[in-house]
């Protein structure tokens, strides 16, 4: 079920608003008069993007929280429903990411990425729930990335996670709807890589810079698909033909698409020159790098090339996914 109110009069929330998919969706749903409620750790970005979201036309409330406090998300939700009356969309969107071998990253981060990626889906979904219920219904976001559905090398806690808040949606979305509340729907939305400042706040153990394996998509288009889901709610969406595309593979062809993807991703996410050991805004937010765009100012030579790059990928892969499915139907 789609929002009870079109979306210039709705309210809504976003964890991890300060920078990247964040930020971008609270412009897009100011730029069409919704009210947005900004949650993230560092209060002086938050106010950056609620003085812009203000110039495009729309109401903002700063409510500085961190998602892993369970009571903190609790007040967040009181807070938006006390300032507009009620809360009629939710977005989970914070994350962070450790990059490493999976043996080499340090368990107090592996368990912080937990505890952001996985439980802050959770305690935003807890805190939810009741909200969008006395709303008459409404519609909840979990950003969960492509890497929810596929696997990638050197990203062992940020994939768990977003397996698991798959996993999460899923289940919710089914106790929802055999106790009677299938007013409220719960939307899973699976992007490709966007260009984001993620890679450059992640820990990073691999003893090498960090880059967005191609292509790489701006946060705007992933923006405009959380906005889709908003107005026509889906099970889930993926944002960007790469993330489709692979997604694709992993079922088709899983074991072949799990070697080339390995492979690919193995060679593209590292840049050149050696990096030393750092645990990035995994515990603590960096906020003199938060910014919307986080990899590259010259966004439109970049993307361009890295679709063409990613595109070729895919494509070979396809095709032998598809010359491997043909191969086996053909054996005796």
């Amino acid at each position: 079920m789609p929002l009870t109110r079109t979306l210039g009069d709705a309210a809504v929330v976003i964890t991890g608003a300060s920078s990247g998919i964040g930020a971008a969706t609270a412009y897009a749903l100011a730029r069409r008069g919704a009210d947005v409620v900004l949650a993230a750790r560092t209060e002086a970005a938050l106010r950056q993007v609620a003085a812009h979201c203000r110039d495009l036309g729309g109401r903002a409330l700063v409510v500085p929280t961190d998602v892993t406090d369970a009571e903190a998300v609790e007040r967040l939700a009181a807070r938006a429903a006390g300032e507009f009356g009620r809360i009629d969309a939710w977005i989970n969107n914070a994350a962070v990411g450790t990059v490493g071998l999976f043996d080499e990253i340090p368990m107090a981060e592996f368990r912080r990425v937990v505890e952001v990626n996985l439980m802050g889906t959770v305690y935003g979904t807890r805190a939810a729930l009741p909200w969008l219920t006395a709303a008459g219904g409404g519609v909840l976001v979990n950003n969960a990335s492509v890497l929810a559905e596929v696997a990638m090398p050197y990203q062992s806690a940020y994939n768990a996670t977003k397996h698991a808040v798959r996993g999460l949606a899923d289940t919710v979305r089914q106790e929802l709807r055999v106790t009677g509340r299938g007013n409220i729907s719960v939307c899973t939305v699976l992007p490709a890589t966007v260009d984001t400042p993620f890679f450059r706040h992640a820990a990073n153990h691999t003893g090498r810079k960090l880059t967005p394996p191609p292509p790489v998509y701006p946060p705007e288009m992933v923006a405009e698909t959380i906005v889709r889901l908003l107005r026509r709610p889906r099970r889930e969406a993926y944002a960007g033909g790469a993330a489709r595309l692979i997604g694709l593979q992993w079922r088709l062809a899983p074991a072949l698409a799990e070697r080339a993807l390995g492979w690919y991703a193995a060679r593209t996410q590292f840049g050149p020159g050696m990096r030393p050991e750092a645990t990035g805004a995994v515990f603590t937010a960096n906020a003199a790098a938060e910014r919307t765009d986080g990899w590259s100012g010259r966004r439109g030579q970049v993307l361009r090339f890295t679709a063409a790059v990613g595109l070729a990928a895919g494509t070979a892969v396809g095709t032998a996914a598809a010359i491997s499915r043909r191969s086996r139907a053909g054996r005796p």
